[in-house]
């Protein structure tokens, strides 16, 4: 049977998680001030225009077209978007921080990575969907795994994007818990992971160099361990109820990337452990409704492409989070709704448009 309405509950909660997170990049926005470089206008208008407006239309526009359509098509839109994250490598990539991700049309900069996870999860879910019972199988479980897993690790390793990596790899993971995938292939992919991550560790020392500066944070507090100690240091002066709003210290030549990856420190600055909480119930808010969604699909396309969406943007946000609190390795990750970004914010918002459309079809 289906339902006309959208679910308002998700829905509310988006909004709230949107203006919630615009009103604090608002804030960590003025420590650009004082930076040489970095310009505030710009920065605001990439945010508002590809961002809220852009995103906006893709939200309402994706609530409103049937997601089904998308498995007829998510082979061809999975292979769309690894041809556009491997144009980073021609001309029309564009280097910042020592890495290509970023293609520069001129006008805009468009990171292809944030369209190769949403894509990536279409795919999958219509695999799965397909195979049905067939996914406890080596021949349509597993080795479909790798296989699409190797394309996307291929693709993101040279620019290079661990931190994309990780979040569809996690992703992936749970989507073949949820199909329905025996243990001992899960136990199968874990290990194979761990040693993956054992040789990218040997092949790019600087991702050890990370994690030794995630297990002693203290040794080098002016070189590796800058960030993270100025984050503590910006989280802990929040104490109970933070400083107030625009009134943190270390936005201010002190967190690199204050409007980037380092936003959760300013966050929790001014708003203290009471604002920090709020965030991440509003997080955890997002989560349960959105699984609750999928949980009722009246088909199984749905319920994983809910699924997968709702992992890959709770991964992300909480890996930021954890990354910040000295709680895991660096990654670089931006905060989804939060952190700047416009084609984060854009294909975030289209996402949270999809899964309202799925909330329009399901089982009574």
């Amino acid at each position: 049977m289906r339902s006309r309405k959208i679910d308002k509950p998700f829905l509310i909660i988006s909004v709230i998680l949107l203006l919630t997170g615009f009103f604090i990049f608002s804030s960590a926005s003025l420590g650009l001030l004082t930076r040489e470089g970095a310009k505030l206008s710009s920065v605001m208008f990439n945010q508002i225009v590809f961002g809220l407006f852009l995103g906006g239309i893709a939200l309402v526009v994706s609530s409103k077209y049937d997601y089904l359509n998308y498995r007829k098509y998510s082979f061809y839109i999975f292979l769309s978007s690894l041809i556009l994250t491997v144009l980073v490598f021609t001309p029309l990539g564009m280097e910042h921080g020592g890495a290509r991700r970023w293609l520069d049309l001129g006008f805009l900069s468009f990171q292809p990575a944030e369209f190769l996870k949403l894509s990536f999860v279409m795919y999958f879910s219509s695999w799965l969907a397909s195979v049905k019972t067939k996914v406890k199988t080596i021949k349509f479980g597993v080795i479909p795994f790798f296989v699409l897993i190797g394309l996307v690790f291929l693709t993101l390793y040279f620019q290079p994007d661990n931190g994309t990596f990780l979040v569809i790899s996690l992703t992936a993971f749970s989507m073949f818990f949820v199909a329905g995938a025996r243990w001992k292939h899960l136990l199968l992919i874990f290990l194979v992971a761990i040693i993956g991550f054992a040789s990218i560790i040997y092949m790019r020392p600087y991702v050890l160099d990370r994690i030794m500066t995630f297990i002693h944070p203290t040794e080098d507090t002016l070189g590796s361990g800058y960030q993270i100690n100025q984050s503590l240091i910006a989280i802990g002066s929040g104490q109970m109820f933070g400083r107030g709003f625009g009134k943190s210290i270390q936005k201010f030549n002190f967190l690199p990337e204050p409007t980037g990856d380092s936003v959760f420190a300013v966050s929790a600055e001014e708003w203290g452990f009471v604002g920090s909480f709020f965030l991440i119930s509003l997080f955890m808010l997002f989560a349960y409704r959105g699984l609750y969604i999928a949980s009722y699909s009246n088909n199984e396309f749905g319920r994983l492409l809910a699924t997968g969406i709702v992992i890959l943007i709770l991964s992300q946000s909480f890996l930021n989070i954890a990354s910040m609190m000295g709680l895991f390795p660096l990654t670089g990750m931006p905060l989804l709704f939060v952190s700047h970004g416009g084609t984060a914010l854009m294909f975030t918002l289209l996402e949270v448009g999809i899964i309202l459309n799925i909330s329009t079809r399901k089982r009574y």
